[in-house]
């Protein structure tokens, strides 16, 4: 394990156009490491309630998730975000927040987490972020994601740490609000001058935008008639992108655009299902067939 994702744990309720689904477990650290454990055995940092189901315990540990870092709060309830999606599935509501044991979330890396080849800073306080560069060794890799509430309440911290990361995770309209450009190949050029050698940006149903040096690369969704739960698909991409540089053990330009790939098909499946319902029945093989299928659809 050289993967470590630290981020959120979390029970969501998802509202759609079609269904509602109530208290399913998400979260970013979730899906980033259920994502990355089809190329590696990922390790996690997060805090859940008494109320966690020990079945998703028993699913993630099956998925050869580590989870010396999943602290459980005796009498505690576990994170829950309340979100409503309307017929376009890029645009969504909160409907409500409770932060539960999150609130309290001080996180605190294992030894045997301390060596990390690759640290993933998923969508967590900026300043939680920063602390934990003082609790790890200088990994090869150290990536990070964010949501639009810190951009807004504490972009100096977050400047901070933009200036010690190699890749950076965006959604569009967090890409054009941290820089103030309204173009994304300028949005990507004022983020990487920040710091991040490795810019993402991902533009939910039209794919992502990979932005490094010598190197823009598009990577398209793939086409889907009926998106059942959009939820945690940004998250899914960033452990399937990580995930494959663990494996492959290398940064090179090659793997980058691999990497892109293959975020696309984990995000791909995640939209299928409520919260982890495809992964229970995912298989390598469907992994394959994706990426093969991925490849067919920008051949010329």
């Amino acid at each position: 394990m050289s993967l470590v994702i630290v981020g959120s744990v979390a029970f969501d309720t998802i509202e759609t156009p079609g269904e509602r689904r109530e208290k399913i477990v998400g979260g970013s650290c979730t899906y980033g490491a259920v994502a990355a454990s089809y190329f590696t055995k990922p390790g996690i940092v997060a805090v859940v309630g008494e109320d966690f189901p020990k079945s998703t315990v028993a699913f993630l540990r099956k998925r050869g998730v580590d989870l010396k870092g999943l602290k459980i709060v005796k009498g505690g309830l576990t994170f829950h975000w309340h979100g409503r999606y309307g017929d376009d599935p890029n645009q969504r509501d909160t409907i409500r927040t409770d932060l539960n044991v999150f609130l309290d979330f001080r996180p605190e890396i294992p030894a045997a987490y301390k060596k990390a080849g690759i640290l993933f800073l998923a969508n967590i306080d900026p300043d939680l972020q920063e602390a934990i560069f003082l609790q790890v060794d200088k990994p090869r890799l150290t990536a990070l994601d964010t949501i639009r509430l810190y951009i807004d309440t504490k972009p100096e911290a977050l400047r901070r740490i933009l200036k010690r990361v190699d890749v950076y995770f965006a959604n569009d309209e967090e890409a054009r609000l941290l820089t103030g450009q309204r173009n994304l190949i300028l949005a990507a050029e004022a983020i990487r001058e920040m710091g991040p050698r490795i810019v993402v940006v991902k533009k939910g149903e039209h794919g992502a935008m990979v932005f490094g040096p010598d190197l823009v690369l598009s990577v398209p969704a793939l086409p889907c008639k009926w998106v059942v739960d959009p939820t945690g698909a940004g998250d899914s991409f960033a452990g399937g992108f990580l995930g494959w540089l663990d494996k492959a053990q290398s940064f090179s330009r090659r793997e980058i655009r691999r990497a892109a790939v293959y975020g696309s098909v984990m995000a791909s499946f995640t939209i299928e299902g409520f919260g982890l319902e495809r992964y229970k029945t995912l298989r390598p093989a469907d992994i394959a067939a994706r990426y093969t299928a991925f490849k067919q659809l920008v051949r010329f």
